[in-house]
């Protein structure tokens, strides 16, 4: 991590991860936490094997899910098979995936499940006691206990924090405490007050015992920058407010990012000069305590911030290789050969810095790589690939950009979303050689249907369909509002009898996923195909012998009824539910088998369509002889 990350990390921590949400927290600064421990450590196995002995009301289980009045060290309760339904499946609360927490099944009594004894400990000192907890029940659970814990100090409640809530977060609880005279060792107690029963479960992490003192700072705290050749620089040591009436200070510095300190020799002044300057970065802080000597004990102490001093160096030297034929570009010039080039800068703080480099230009290899690029599903899905693989004669490692579609890491990758079309493919070494190809992405065959049928049909006229598709599909549906009866054995053409206007859609499928349609519109013209003579005479030679309806089949359906009056309303002749095919089917001119003389007689004809509509004709026939 970068000097400046680590001092970003470190400030927000100190500023941000110690918010409490108890009364009577610290305000300023803290010391070292003297709970190693407290956090439960970490570890790869999903819970500890072996009681750690810190639950002296509870009993340990190695067969998470802990029953009343059992409690297990854990890394994840997500992982146990046997999670209670009404438990969050949760992690502890640090950004170690591998972190411990204490999970604790409440007994059904008042019970203490977490006790140390600390030492070593300074008299009237300030004292922070605090701890995260989490109610485990899910919060969208109802009629559950709500765990109470209480903080204790040698026996003595000093917090409790009431009915946690069910919100499914980690909270972070505590008080702070001042040591008595004479007092240099506590026992710290947490105990659950809640009743057992459904619910009163909770986790524990990062359970916390520190000194707490003033704020205690080194001003400004940005990053001090200074120059190789520049002057030393002082640092101030402030301390806030009147809580240390005699305030000793001790300096420390560190080499390695804040990883280990060491103190500075004479750093016990409020003010202490900078005066390293060989190039690099230097972090300071300072311890604070009441008297020198409960400065000596870490367990009485706090700690400032960090403070970082960048001395930046007067001279860099810098190498770099690049591929013959590339240009890099060096105090507003671009060099193309390898040599050693010096320049002069000024940095941003000001700073009068001598850069040489040293370049070495290396042949191009002349990189050769496979790319292939392969063709989409279908003509219309953005399913395409283009893969690099078999990269040689390069200076590995080695990117391979799709230019305009962004790059990987080689030898060996694939783009893949890609729509048919050409893309350039750039495949660069470590020493900028490149290799650059253009690339097709293909679409297969257009899979095409196309529809052949009427344009219109009359009431009783059959309809015909045909498909015709340009390639073999693995499905295919007809899609019309009423039956049809297939032609053929693929079922490529159907016919049907339309009784209204319609939209017939043909769909097909291949295996791939590809698919194709078609539709035709189908006009459905409204003709009632039906002749009533006017005239007919039985003479029985061979023409208009019978006075019938002429009808046309399937238009119509049937003759629901046939009736024939004389003038005088007499009824002649009937005849129902038929089809009029023939002469026979008609009136021959007689009654009772006696011949009706000549004349005018009126008839109504009942006539039952396809479609169901039934339609009267009436009207006077001749009858002649």
């Amino acid at each position: 991590m970068s000097a400046r990350r680590q001092l970003l990390l470190y400030l927000m921590m100190l500023s941000c991860i110690f918010r409490l949400s108890a009364q009577d927290t610290c305000e300023g600064n803290f010391g070292e936490n003297i709970f190693q421990a407290g956090d439960f450590g970490s570890g790869t196995a999903n819970f500890l094997p072996v009681d750690p002995g810190i639950a002296p009301g509870y009993l340990y289980s190695t067969s998470p899910p802990p029953n009343d009045g059992f409690y297990t060290i854990t890394n994840n309760t997500a992982l146990w098979s046997g999670l209670w339904g009404t438990w969050l499946g949760i992690t502890d609360n640090s950004a170690d995936p591998n972190g411990y927490m204490m999970v604790v099944n409440a007994s059904f009594d008042e019970g203490v499940f977490y006790e140390q004894e600390v030492d070593g400990l300074c008299e009237n000192t300030l004292y922070e006691f605090s701890a995260d907890v989490i109610n485990l029940i899910r919060s969208s659970v109802t009629d559950h206990i709500r765990p109470n814990v209480s903080f204790l100090i040698d026996g003595e409640v000093r917090y409790t924090t009431g009915a946690l809530p069910q919100n499914e977060t980690w909270e972070t609880y505590g008080f702070t405490f001042t040591t008595e005279p004479g007092q240099t060792a506590v026992t710290l107690t947490l105990r659950n007050n809640a009743p057992g029963g459904i619910g009163n479960d909770l986790a524990l992490d990062n359970i916390a015992f520190r000194p707490c003192g003033p704020e205690a700072f080194i001003l400004p705290e940005e990053i001090e920058n200074i120059c190789e050749d520049g002057s030393p620089i002082p640092l101030n040591a402030t301390v806030a407010g009147d809580q240390y009436d005699n305030p000793a200070v001790k300096w420390q510095i560190s080499y390695d990012e804040g990883q280990t300190w060491e103190d500075v020799p004479g750093g016990n002044t409020e003010t202490i000069m900078h005066t390293e300057l060989s190039g690099g970065y230097y972090y300071y802080r300072f311890l604070v305590a009441n008297s020198p000597g409960n400065l000596e004990n870490s367990r009485c102490r706090i700690i400032s911030n960090i403070k970082v001093v960048y001395v930046q160096p007067k001279f860099f030297t810098i190498s770099d290789t690049l591929c013959q034929g590339g240009a890099y570009t060096f105090s507003q010039e671009m060099l193309t050969e390898t040599g050693t080039y010096t320049d002069s800068l000024q940095s941003s703080i000001g700073c009068d810095s001598i850069v040489t480099l040293n370049l070495e230009m290396v042949p191009d290899p002349l990189i050769t790589a496979t790319i292939i690029g392969d063709t989409t599903s279908c003509t219309d899905t953005d399913d395409g690939m283009v893969t690099v693989a078999g990269v040689e004669n390069a200076f590995f490692p080695v990117s391979i950009e799709l230019i305009g579609q962004g790059s990987i890491p080689g030898p060996d990758g694939s783009f893949s979303g890609l729509s048919p079309g050409e893309f350039r493919v750039r495949i660069t070494d470590r020493f900028g050689c490149t290799l650059e190809d253009t690339v097709a992405v293909l679409s297969p065959l257009p899979l095409v249907v196309d529809l052949f049928g009427p344009q219109s049909v009359d009431l009783g006229e059959a309809a015909a369909v045909e498909a015709q598709v340009n390639q073999s599909v693995d499905n295919a549906l007809w899609s019309l509002p009423i039956d049809y009866d297939c032609q053929d054995a693929d079922c490529r053409t159907i016919q049907f009898f339309p009784l209204n206007g319609m939209t017939v859609l043909y769909e097909v499928m291949q295996a791939g996923g590809c698919s194709a349609s078609d539709s035709i519109v189908i006009a459905f013209e409204d003709v009632r195909r039906v002749y009533l003579p006017t005239a007919f005479s039985p003479n029985n030679d061979g023409r208009n012998d019978t006075f019938r309806p002429f009808i046309s089949v399937p238009n119509v359906q049937s003759v629901a009824s046939l009736q024939i009056f004389d003038r005088w309303g007499g009824l002649v002749y009937e005849k129902q539910d038929y089809l009029p095919q023939t002469s026979r089917d008609g009136w021959d001119g007689t009654k009772n088998g006696k011949p009706m003389p000549t004349g005018q007689y009126t008839y109504v004809a009942r006539v039952v369509f396809l479609d169901g509509l039934v339609k009267e004709y009436s009207g006077s026939v001749r009858l002649i002889r």
